[in-house]
């Protein structure tokens, strides 16, 4: 038996769940459009060719600027941290569809790299679906390694002159994929490099886990994550999630959850007209939690409020 453990880190919203939902071939992390999807870090399992490879999720990395914008917990940053300590290698996942920051990996995750500069690293240009162009890709990918690769310049390329004050990229990435994790382009590269990097060591965890996370957790954070596509700007990090029931009856998931929200206006932009917001987040809810637990699912979602007005 062989084993590998990876930190996947990067800024919000760069495709860091999907990416792993993709590799593993399994929904077990929570994703959508907006940012701080993910609050928490959790592990995702596969096995392949007798390797078992873990994914540590993390949430993306963030200024001080931003954790007091969005109310993020401390344990916010710390994940990330706490991760890449049991990690054996750390990913990277950059998103190249962003025309403003794609030339240069954030500071964040720089700053991150530094501190772990003893833990190989691998780097993940990430939606590439959405970028046409191979020459602007081929340069960044020059850019984003300094033209070196584990530290080593490449043959017939000028050693970069790197100005400290503003670093763009870092020069000991063991490897780097050009990848779309929404269509699977370039993912079983990925999964093939991790497993010749395994190591003889024996498994965590069992045959069919796929998460270190509780049941309650993954629904509770589903409903979290399509709350957020559903609701504008702010709104869905007002809301609290709670599950209030689950059952497993013949092969049938039964699930309650309850949303509180601050005020009676937000419970009703929730709810919709008539309920057909609330009838839509559902079900999107429950076709995910289909793909995450692979059997049928009965969600029920109900609102309530903090206060009445």
């Amino acid at each position: 038996q062989k084993l590998i453990k990876i930190a996947i880190i990067g800024v919000p919203n760069s495709g860091k769940s999907t990416l792993i939902n993709n590799i593993i071939n399994h929904r077990i992390c929570p994703t959508s459009s907006k940012v701080h999807t993910t609050r928490t870090a959790s592990k995702a399992i596969t096995n392949k060719k007798g390797s078992q490879i873990i994914f540590f999720d993390t949430p993306g990395l963030v200024t001080q600027q931003e954790m007091k914008k969005h109310h993020l917990e401390t344990s916010f940053t710390s994940a990330s941290r706490h991760s890449i300590q049991h990690a054996n290698m750390i990913g990277v996942v950059h998103d190249v569809s962003n025309h403003w920051t794609r030339d240069q990996l954030p500071r964040t995750v720089l700053d991150t790299l530094e501190s772990y500069s003893h833990v190989p690293s691998f780097l993940v240009l990430n939606k590439i679906d959405v970028l046409r162009s191979k020459r602007i890709l081929l340069e960044l990918v020059d850019t984003l390694t300094m033209n070196a690769i584990e530290g080593n310049v490449r043959k017939g390329v000028k050693d970069p002159q790197d100005t400290s004050d503003h670093q763009r990229g870092w020069q000991n990435f063991s490897r780097v994929f050009m990848v779309s994790a929404l269509t699977g382009d370039g993912l079983p590269d990925v999964l093939n490099f991790l497993v010749t990097r395994a190591k003889i060591s024996p498994w965590e965890f069992d045959e069919g886990t796929h998460t270190d996370q509780p049941n309650e957790t993954l629904i509770e954070d589903t409903v979290r994550a399509r709350l957020l596509d559903f609701m504008p700007q702010e709104i869905p990090y007002t809301l609290h999630t709670q599950l209030e029931y689950l059952k497993e009856v013949r092969g049938t998931l039964y699930a309650s959850v309850q949303i509180t929200c601050p005020s009676a206006r937000i419970e009703k932009l929730v709810c919709g007209q008539a309920d057909g917001k609330l009838r839509q987040i559902t079900e999107r809810v429950s076709s995910d939690l289909v793909e995450t637990f692979r059997m049928p699912v009965s969600i029920t979602i109900t609102t309530t409020c903090r206060k009445k007005e």
